[in-house]
């Protein structure tokens, strides 16, 4: 049997009828669930940071309370609220209760994580900050997205004691 050739004048590997990444052929099938199972995975990594826009969540009725950006600069994380969410908010309230540079800043736009760097290796943000607006304090802070980045676990410290909120990414 003579082998079709390509516009070149090359016929296919010996054996073979088809070149590889025709249709039909075993080689297509492989590749692209290659490069489907490398972009799924690029994807899920993407999304396993805490960069990105999230939803607080009050921890009494369970409803969103604003609206969090959270950026990276040169390996740095901070976040900023973008839109308080809660009813009956005030869009024009300013952090009255804050003690440092933030004093009398206006609540949306203020920047409430600050200095929060990756740990080598790992899903795992630490190292900075997160202020608390309403009580005015900050506490250590650490960013850990869980459920595939679909949530972040934002656990501030003070000393050995510790409370644990769930973000909700927003898409």
């Amino acid at each position: 049997m003579k082998h079709p050739r390509n516009a070149f004048g090359i016929s296919p590997l010996r054996g073979h009828t088809q070149w590889p990444g025709q249709a039909g052929s075993t080689g297509a099938r492989v590749w692209l669930l290659g490069t489907l199972l490398f972009v799924a995975a690029s994807v899920v990594h993407a999304q396993n940071t805490p960069v990105g826009k999230w939803h607080t969540i009050d921890d009494e009725t369970g409803e969103v309370k604003s609206l969090i950006a959270i950026t990276e600069t040169g390996g740095v994380v901070a976040g900023r609220i973008e839109q308080l969410l809660r009813k009956g908010a005030d869009p024009k309230a300013s952090c009255v209760k804050c003690e440092d540079d933030r004093k009398g800043q206006p609540m949306v736009g203020l920047e409430i994580i600050r200095g929060v760097k990756q740990n080598r290796g790992e899903a795992i943000w630490e190292g900075g900050e997160i202020l608390d607006p309403e009580k005015g304090k900050t506490y250590k802070l650490k960013l850990t997205p869980i459920e595939g980045g679909a949530k972040l676990q934002v656990r501030g410290y003070l000393g050995p004691f510790y409370r644990t909120q769930i973000w909700v990414r927003v898409n």
